[in-house]
């Protein structure tokens, strides 16, 4: 396994453009998906089978909708339950981790132009991606340039087919 797609939408048949991108990763034979939601729910994390599917993958790619400037509950527990002292990080060492890349695939409903000083938001998309770039700092990853798609709501299907491509580009990108 090359890569290791982490899904993190809560509910992904409630989602287009989510679960669009998810069914264009399942035909790429060199990315491993982990769609939190289908295998855990509300559930406790398997932490063992998580480590081991990013353990084993040269890229980790998290993919989520923008819940109020951050991740989905149910990625945030993912990352703060797998990503543990002694496996992912220790004191002063590199961990399991280090080495692999770390990219974000993430949807907004609002439109880009929303996201700026001037605009709705406030802020640069960008500074709402902070953590997730401290948090591969920390473990010695590579950062990604992120995927960020504003404005799903006005996605039409060419546009929703256009990401697909964009999405299968950017998974096979790693090879």
């Amino acid at each position: 396994m090359k890569t290791a797609l982490i899904v993190g939408h809560p509910d992904l048949r409630s989602s287009r453009i989510n679960a669009a991108l998810f069914e264009e990763s399942k035909s790429i034979e060199e990315v491993h998906t982990r769609v939190l939601s289908e295998l855990y729910g509300t559930d406790s994390i398997d932490i063992q089978a998580e480590q081991d599917a990013i353990a084993g993958a040269e890229h980790i790619v998290l993919q989520y909708p923008t819940y109020w400037y951050a991740m989905p509950s149910i990625l945030k527990r993912w990352l703060d339950e797998v990503l543990t002292r002694g496996w992912a990080y220790g004191t002063g060492t590199p961990g399991a981790l280090a080495g692999k890349s770390l990219r974000i695939v993430t949807t907004t409903g609002g439109a880009f132009d929303g996201y700026g000083p001037n605009g709705l938001h406030g802020w640069e998309y960008e500074a709402m991606l902070v953590p997730l770039k401290a948090t591969a700092r920390r473990l010695g990853m590579a950062w990604r340039e992120p995927l960020v798609i504003h404005g799903v709501r006005e996605l039409d299907d060419a546009g929703i087919q256009r990401l697909r491509s964009s999405f299968h580009q950017l998974l096979c990108s790693h090879r």
